[in-house]
């Protein structure tokens, strides 16, 4: 689209005028294979897009979902944070997840590793199965820690919907990763 601070007055000084984490309120106007339009309170309206406002779906939420619509409806009101100015589509680029706590890190704040939990099964693969052991919190069970004994498949020890007790072994709060296991250590144990 590109147009200079001349074809759009308005709407490219709304927009130089954010800052970043700045939040923003208006209306979920459009969802698309690609995110999600917002029509800004305080924004001009956009030339060409339903919204000034555009949030990508890795900034609509903290938990996995397979729909946009899973986590936003047209006409929903929503407060967003601001994160840059795309100069080329003269939109804000905005954050729902930014204006909710990470699950990842209250988890890490409140469960230690080697404490035990108990969990459902929500997905097999090849190198292991993922548990729910909180709200919005799967760790990853590598299939070397799925049992005592060797194990081929995840499927030959445990089936999606299983609840299960495991072992926090880890937990990546950078890389936002929680590794657990059923072989428990001896520390833990203990």
């Amino acid at each position: 689209m590109r147009g200079g601070p001349s074809e759009n007055p308005e709407l490219w000084a709304f927009l130089e005028a954010l800052h970043y984490g700045e939040f923003l309120s208006g209306t979920i106007t459009a969802i698309e294979r690609f995110g999600v339009f917002v029509a800004l309170d305080d924004g001009p309206d956009h030339p060409v897009f339903p919204g000034v406002g555009f949030i990508s779906f890795a900034e609509l939420s903290w938990r996995r979902f397979e729909a946009a619509s899973d986590v936003v409806q047209v006409g929903q009101r929503v407060s967003c944070a601001f994160l840059q100015f795309d100069t080329w589509n003269l939109e804000a680029r905005l954050s729902l997840k930014a204006t909710q706590p990470d699950p990842v890190q209250v988890f890490a704040d409140t469960v230690a590793v080697g404490q035990k939990l108990t969990g459902q099964v929500t997905k097999l693969i090849p190198v292991g199965v993922f548990v729910q052991v909180a709200d919005g919190i799967e760790g990853l069970v590598p299939l070397r820690d799925l049992a005592w004994t060797t194990v081929e498949t995840a499927s030959d020890v445990v089936q999606v919907g299983d609840t299960i007790t495991v072992v926090v072994t880890e937990i990546d709060r950078e890389r936002r990763k929680v590794t657990l296991s059923r072989r428990p250590s001896s520390a833990a144990d203990a």
